[in-house]
């Protein structure tokens, strides 16, 4: 492999006020005092037992993700990132985004985050309905959030970027867009807007609320999308939509396909060798054993087979066109191996193939499950 892939660091801290219902993600109610040195020293231990994987490579882009990331104090922060930046290269323009929740910031809070090299904050917005909030477990009201939105903006930082959710329980098309409407209101450059699920594990998995029907979640999403492009946003990502030039590097080198590093409670990383292979890893999830020293839980090569999967599982999130050489520089494959899937895949009208890239369709969209399918290992 003459070429490796980006490489980004994402790096997780576990602890919440309290647990969301609806949330699957590894986090867990605070009790008593976060105990920022510790977990910061921790962490950059994890880092360094990492750090040969990096193959003297420079991180682009950082994330550090929740869990809530704001309960770590601005000095715990410089700290963390001074630690960082004297062990692993940074680029010069490194994207460093932060998530925060509007219940636990400060102005004085993120001020300090941003001198320590914080330049991006991913708000965790959820809904500016009072009501919704409530029952989604937040602890942050709709006033909160608008301010913590304008602190962002305020702060003359790259981009900050709002956190959404659409589909919730009760939730009617007209609540799901003036959610919208405050959030293209407040000027956010990056929109993160996801639908509800209910995922085992969970409060709601154990009691789930009524949900809208998929006809009505379809007009939410087909009004929703509109009302964004006609506010300027371009959705690159299921998921996710942005101003021009306010894409976030970060969560493009995931579904790019792009190597990381993951640091910290539960943290999973991804890191490609010059031979091919493709390692996954997976941190020790809860704070007890991982600060005890214990932070490798798992890590197993991908294998061959499973590859084109993997690949495409990524990259067809996005809805830019996909270069084909990356799939030979990023897997070590030749493109004859997916041949055949390749071409079920346009006969059907999933893709579309030019002699350089694989364009997605309307029809792979929405029949993204089915696609991908088509490359599961036999």
């Amino acid at each position: 492999m003459a070429k490796l892939p980006p490489l980004s660091l994402y790096i997780h801290i576990p602890w919440c006020v309290q647990k969301c219902p609806y949330c699957d993600f590894n986090s867990h109610a605070l009790k008593g005092e976060v105990p920022h040195d510790d977990y910061v020293q921790h962490l950059l231990s994890d880092l360094e037992r990492d750090i040969a994987f990096t193959q003297g490579r420079e991180a682009g882009t950082i994330f550090i993700g929740g869990g809530t990331p704001s309960l770590l104090s601005g000095a715990a922060m410089q700290a963390l990132l001074d630690g960082v930046r004297a062990r692993l290269p940074l680029a010069q323009a490194a994207e460093i985004t932060m998530e925060a929740n509007p219940g636990a910031v400060e102005a004085g809070r993120f001020s300090e985050y941003q001198r320590a090299g914080v330049n991006r904050i991913s708000i965790g917005v959820q809904s500016f309905s009072e009501t919704k909030l409530k029952r989604l477990g937040r602890i942050h009201g709709p006033q909160e959030a608008r301010r913590a939105a304008r602190l962002a903006a305020g702060l003359g930082l790259r981009s900050f970027n709002l956190d959404l959710m659409h589909g919730l329980p009760d939730q009617t098309l007209d609540e799901a867009l003036d959610d919208l409407r405050q959030a293209i209101a407040l000027n956010a450059p990056h929109l993160s807007w996801y639908q509800l699920t209910i995922e085992p594990n969970t409060l709601f998995g154990s009691r789930p609320p009524a949900l809208p029907d998929d006809d009505a979640l379809w007009d939410i999403y087909e009004c929703g999308h509109r009302l964004l492009t006609d506010a300027g946003y371009q959705q690159y990502e299921t998921s996710a939509y942005a101003k021009p030039g306010y894409l976030c590097q970060h969560n493009l080198n995931y579904w790019r396909f792009g190597d990381y590093l993951g640091i910290g409670c539960g943290a999973h990383g991804k890191i490609t060798f010059p031979d091919g292979r493709i390692l996954r890893t997976a941190k020790t999830r809860h704070p007890r054993g991982y600060m005890q020293g214990n932070y490798l839980d798992r890590q197993h090569e991908v294998e061959a087979d499973d590859k084109p999967f993997e690949f495409f599982m990524n990259r067809l999130r996005l809805l830019e066109a996909a270069p084909r050489e990356e799939f030979t520089r990023y897997t070590g494959l030749d493109e004859a191996q997916v041949r055949p899937q390749l071409d079920k895949a346009i006969a059907q009208g999933y893709l579309t193939e030019t002699p350089s890239h694989w364009q997605i369709t309307g029809h792979g969209k929405l029949f993204l499950n089915s696609l991908l399918e088509l490359f599961l290992a036999q």
